[in-house]
């Protein structure tokens, strides 16, 4: 398991974020100081309005900080950049293009030729479980799979982040499940940095070494909860009273701040 200690990845010192609205400035995030390691799994809960995907946008290079910085292999980030693979709520596919297509895409957009883009997509679209649905349109996928498409167009790029928005929010809850295990075990094998946003207490605490609980108005880190549960995280770790324990604490920061 990775570990906060080593030399971080990701860095957020001193974030401060405010917006204008109207004649008044709302402060979506207060000093945020956070460090993520190398090939840690990190996740974010907290109320609405806590600035969550704030965050994220401004780690994703989408917005700017209003004060401080965030550092990602020790560099200001100043925009979007290949090395962190950015997936949303929302699918964002192109309707028009198959799911190879899909996954394609970026590498397509970053000059990599015909072959090698093809047995690139072919590796990761097999990968999320898709390899059948290859030359389909995502029109006739489901939910779950344009997710696992998604999924596969971010690894494609080799992004050494993956910063997540609550990617399994809209599914039901059978396929949110199958989703966390397989995303688990693509990150077992494939290794990335990931921060991933939930409203979900569960599955905050089912995928990550570490859950960062916000708290709003103004946005900021109210505790970092270790979560010391072997992986492989099975169904048997979801049902076991040390994970029960865990989920409480969670339950209890986020709500009862």
């Amino acid at each position: 398991m990775a570990n906060a200690t080593t030399t971080a990845k990701i860095s957020v010192q001193d974030v401060r974020k405010t917006f204008q609205l109207k004649n008044k400035e709302f402060v979506a995030l207060e000093r945020v100081n956070l460090d993520i390691a190398d090939n840690e799994f990190v996740t974010v809960v907290g109320p609405s309005g806590c600035g969550k995907s704030t965050l994220m946008n401004i780690l994703g290079g989408l917005e700017e900080a209003t004060a401080g910085q965030a550092l990602v292999d020790g560099r200001n980030v100043s925009g979007p950049g290949p090395e962190r693979g950015v997936i949303f709520q929302q699918y964002a596919l192109f309707p028009w293009l198959t799911v190879r297509k899909n996954v394609e895409f970026g590498l397509k957009v970053a000059g990599v030729n015909a072959k090698d883009r093809r047995e690139r997509a072919e590796h990761f679209i097999d990968m999320v479980g898709l390899g059948q649905f290859a030359d389909a349109l995502p029109k006739m996928l489901s939910g779950g799979m344009k997710q696992r498409c998604a999924i596969a167009r971010a690894y494609a790029v080799n992004p050494s982040i993956l910063l997540m928005d609550e990617p399994f929010g809209a599914l039901d809850a059978l396929t949110r499940v199958k989703l966390q295990e397989q995303l688990l075990d693509t990150w077992n094998r494939e290794k990335r940095t990931v921060m991933f946003i939930t409203h979900d207490v569960d599955e905050a605490v089912f995928l990550a070494n570490r859950v960062v609980v916000m708290a709003a108005r103004p946005g900021r880190i109210h505790e970092v909860i270790d979560v010391d549960l072997p992986y492989p995280r099975t169904e048997e770790v979801r049902l076991s009273p040390e994970f029960a324990e865990l989920r409480n604490r969670v339950w209890h920061a986020v709500y009862h701040q």
